[in-house]
Parts: C-alpha cells; sequence; structure tokens
C-alpha cells in the first residue's frame, strides 16, 4: 500500500509540474488505530528527507508548507482520541508546517457528527491554521445548502476569525453509493445539472468565505466526483450508473474553475445565476471551451 501511494504522488508531482499546478498532503486518520499516531510521523519523516515540501509545485500557505489532518472530532467510535490529534498537530507545527484540520461539520456546538468534548476539541483547533469542516451529506437541496451556509458556515468563520483561523468550507456535486450500498437509492443528493454545487458556492461567498474546498476530484465510490466521466457508462451486466446527464464531460472543472473565481472575488454571486456565472467563466478562459474537449474518462458515478 505504501509502494502504491507513493507511486500516485510521484505521479502527482510529475503532472503539477508538467501542467503549473500545485499539491498538497492529506492525511486521512479514518480507520487508524490506537497508537498508531506515530505511522503519520514516520510517513511525514520519510517525505521531508525526500525534500516533498521544497518541491517548487507543493502547496504553501502564509509561507509554509501545507499538511491536512482529517477526521479529528468526529462522534462515531474511532480507535484513536483527541489527545494522539493533539499530539501529532503539536509535532507539524513546531516541525514548520501549515496545518488544516479537516472536522466534523458540527465541530463548533458538539454533538450530532461531532464529540461532544468541544472543549479539548476547540484547543486543539486554535493550534492549526485552517479548519474544514466536512458537509458531505449534511444537506439534500439547494435550499438546506442556503440555509447550512447562513446558520452554520456564518458562524463557523466567525469563530476562526476571532482566533485568527482560516476557514475552508467543504462543497460538493452530488452524493450517490447505491452500489455500495444496494438499499440506498441511486442519485440520493441529486446533482441538478451543476445548481446544488453552485446554491453552496453562493451560500459560501454570502458567509464571508474567500476559500473552498470542492470534494472531491475522482471519488465515484460516493457519487461525488468532478473529473471527467462518461455520460454513457457500461451496464452490460445490468448495473446502475450516474451520469453527467449529457452535460460536457469537463463541466464540474469548470464550475470548480467558477468556484475558484467566486472565493476570489472576482464575481460578485448576488442575484447571479449559474449561467451567468458559466458565461462569465467562458469569456475569461475561452480555452476551455473549445471544441475539443480531450480525453474523456472511462468510468462512471456510483
Amino acid at each position: 500500500l505504501c509502494s502504491f501511494k507513493n507511486s500516485v504522488l510521484s505521479h502527482v508531482r510529475k503532472g503539477c509540474k508538467t501542467h503549473g499546478r500545485t499539491y498538497a498532503i492529506m492525511y486521512d486518520l479514518s480507520g487508524l488505530q490506537s497508537g498508531k499516531m506515530s505511522c503519520v510521523k514516520k510517513d511525514m519523516t520519510m517525505l521531508m528527507e525526500n525534500a516533498i515540501f521544497e518541491d517548487a509545485m507543493y502547496l504553501h500557505h502564509e509561507g509554509k508548507p501545507v499538511v491536512s489532518v482529517w477526521g479529528v472530532g468526529f462522534g462515531n467510535t474511532r480507535a484513536y482520541g483527541l489527545s494522539e490529534c493533539k499530539e501529532l498537530i503539536e509535532w507539524l507545527k513546531t516541525t514548520g508546517f501549515t496545518v488544516m484540520v479537516g472536522t466534523p461539520s458540527y465541530w463548533r456546538d458538539g454533538g450530532k457528527d461531532a464529540t461532544t468534548n468541544v472543549d479539548e476539541l476547540h484547543e486543539i483547533l486554535e493550534m492549526a491554521d485552517v479548519v474544514s469542516p466536512w458537509s458531505v451529506g449534511r444537506y439534500t437541496s439547494q435550499q438546506m445548502a442556503t440555509k447550512h451556509a447562513a446558520n452554520v458556515w456564518q458562524s463557523d468563520r466567525r469563530w476562526c476569525m476571532k482566533r485568527g483561523l482560516d476557514f475552508l468550507p467543504v462543497v460538493f456535486p452530488g452524493f450517490s453509493w447505491h452500489n455500495m450500498h444496494s438499499d440506498k437509492p441511486l442519485g440520493s443528493i441529486p446533482r441538478n445539472g451543476g445548481r446544488f454545487m453552485w446554491s453552496q458556492i453562493v451560500g459560501a461567498r454570502k458567509a464571508g468565505c474567500d476559500m473552498i474546498y470542492v470534494a472531491m476530484f475522482d471519488e465515484v465510490d460516493e457519487g461525488t466526483a468532478i473529473f471527467k466521466v462518461t455520460n454513457d457508462p457500461p451496464t452490460a451486466n445490468g448495473g446502475e450508473f450516474l451520469s453527467y446527464n449529457g452535460l460536457p464531460s469537463d463541466y464540474y472543472l469548470k464550475l470548480t474553475g467558477i468556484a475558484g473565481m467566486v472565493a476570489r472575488r472576482e464575481i460578485a454571486v448576488g442575484g447571479m445565476t449559474l449561467k451567468d456565472a458559466m458565461d462569465i467563466y467562458s469569456k475569461a478562459n475561452p480555452s476551455a471551451f473549445s471544441d475539443d474537449e480531450g480525453d474523456r474518462m472511462c468510468g462512471a458515478c456510483m
């Protein structure tokens, strides 16, 4: 597994250098056993020895390389505890990294998807630099997304601002894991032609956010992928898959580009429709709207 991950990282580095992109390391702690946080430190040490963080394309924030630790403060049963998370983040900070922490949606008040031990969780978050709450599945419609941004993200951001932290909300295009859980419906959170994701982008901007995390690039198993997929997936064995419903295969990549423009305040979202935003994006990036879409990915959303 380690060899595979290192191979993926090698390809990412090469691709970023070739195409002028940045990348960063995220450690998803899900599934980590108690007492195994040292494995993360060991891996980080190996990456430092290989000068990964000195790479010209590696993402920096506030002058330091970014490392993300995801899965801190969730209320479900996890083998590792908050004290272990605290020790890891302390080590990353003293080693010289900007630390982004992936948290549950309701980290600020506790309960629901978050631990009720909010005092200890908040102490850990105040040590970090960026707080990024996971919102996939926490709302299922444009209306609910708008309400979540106003009632949750806005207060989250204020909490972070008071403590000198950056706030990074997560937006997602839709959701489906029918092929992982056959009792779940196909397309349980509809994309609605990009309007669901657009409502979150608008909500984040209205909440005052100036950075956005889009989940996820290639996670087809939960139907959140934004990379190119075919609108005609193979279903000879009776399988059911989502597609982009006739939209261009790179539509959600373009919508992610729009999210960047919104976060940088290059697009004012007040009263603007998704079509309006796409028109502005096409004028700013004419090469992205050529007739040649390039190679399509052979896959589909679950």
